[in-house]
């Protein structure tokens, strides 16, 4: 069975990774012009949000 981990960076995006290797990263400022997708928009946009992780087995 596959593991699939949500990474939620520190003041970043969040990973999704399938069995360890990460698949995409998802926006979770709001700022970014590829939604749903990260593309960095949130060093600029100065985000700030703490870390943790989701995993589903």
């Amino acid at each position: 069975m596959e593991k699939i981990e949500f990474d939620f960076t520190k003041d970043g995006p969040i990973l999704v990774k399938k069995d360890g290797k990460i698949e995409f990263a998802l926006c979770r400022c709001g700022h970014s012009a590829k939604k749903p997708f990260c593309n960095g928009a949130h060093v600029q946009a100065a985000f700030k949000a703490d870390e943790h992780r989701l995993e589903l087995k």
